[in-house]
């Protein structure tokens, strides 16, 4: 006999937290005012918040509300990722169209069910509205730093080289929905070498390595176009390939920069399960550079999407 519908924001909510266990460093989730959280002794505490939005992000119409439970989960997971960090708790906050409320946010909590148990994620609290307008969800995911501290993207050196960890390019034929989090691939990369510094790609390898430049104290950096991975994806869209792989965006792969020895031990030995792409080297020279097939060097100007301008930044 199938579990009765729902009936109401406070019976939604019970609904969820009947299927909620409180896992590792969650004393108090769902159930009161706050969510209680207990951390080790000095560690760092990491804390990211993605919205997604019906008509931006997503159309409803075109997908499922679990795939957008999912992607909404999975792009917060690639934010902890980024900074090799360990995922702890999450908090969704939705607005619901009105009529089909339940529904959608019964769809949503099934999409993001495999990514809290691949994990070890705790569903802690949230806040949940209907009304007459689209879809919006919001997720703020807590973490922790391990005892080697968060990776910024602050700390690029010259002379370090920059890797991904997969191809890139065409995301918008569906990976966008359904991103794979690093977090496995971030952890290990730095147990075994120095990690100066990381991000992930959400708004593509031009913009985003652009930001670890900036942040690095406007060092520039010269990719390599025969280098870069390019997904299969990018090859089915039309246009250039390259250019869908530097700057089309929501491919969820790190970007990281480490010293000339480190990468070549990574290279000749990549931790299990984990893909490598060598694809530059970071630069004193400010400004970012395409070297492209015959030796030549072109200036590579990132086109990632700035949602106050609506287009291209």
């Amino acid at each position: 006999m199938a579990d009765p519908e729902p009936t109401g924001e406070f019976g939604l909510i019970a609904w969820i937290r009947e299927r909620v266990q409180a896992g590792r460093g969650v004393s108090q989730g769902i159930g009161d005012d706050c969510a209680s959280l207990t951390f080790r002794a000095g560690a760092e505490v990491l804390v990211t918040t993605d919205m997604l939005m019906e008509g931006r992000h997503f159309l409803l119409h075109e997908t499922t509300a679990a795939e957008v439970g999912y992607k909404a989960l999975a792009v917060n997971l690639s934010d902890i990722a980024s900074m090799a960090g360990v995922p702890v708790a999450a908090f969704v906050a939705v607005a619901l169209p009105r009529g089909s409320a339940v529904e959608v946010a019964q769809g949503l909590h099934a999409g993001m069910i495999p990514l809290l148990e691949k994990f070890g994620v705790t569903l802690a609290g949230g806040d949940t509205n209907a009304w007459d307008g689209p879809l919006v969800v919001t997720v703020t995911l807590i973490g922790e730093a391990t005892d080697r501290g968060a990776v910024r993207r602050s700390g690029a050196r010259p002379g370090d080289l920059i890797i991904v960890t997969g191809p890139l390019g065409g995301s918008l034929l569906g990976r966008h929905l359904r991103p794979t989090p690093r977090v496995a691939e971030a952890l290990v990369l730095a147990e075994v070498v120095r990690l100066h510094a990381m991000i992930d790609l959400s708004d593509g390898l031009a913009a985003d390595l652009g930001h670890i430049l900036e942040e690095s104290g406007g060092l520039g950096a010269t990719l390599d176009a025969l280098a870069i991975p390019i997904h299969p994806d990018a090859r089915s869209l039309g246009g250039s390939p390259i250019d869908h792989a530097l700057h089309d965006g929501e491919d969820f792969e790190l970007c990281l920069t480490v010293s000339p020895d480190d990468a070549d031990r990574l290279l000749a030995s990549p931790p299990s399960g984990v893909t490598l792409h060598r694809i530059g080297t970071i630069e004193v020279e400010p400004g970012l550079r395409l070297r492209l097939a015959d030796g030549s060097t072109r200036p590579l100007t990132p086109k990632g999407f700035d949602h106050l301008l609506g287009g291209a930044s």
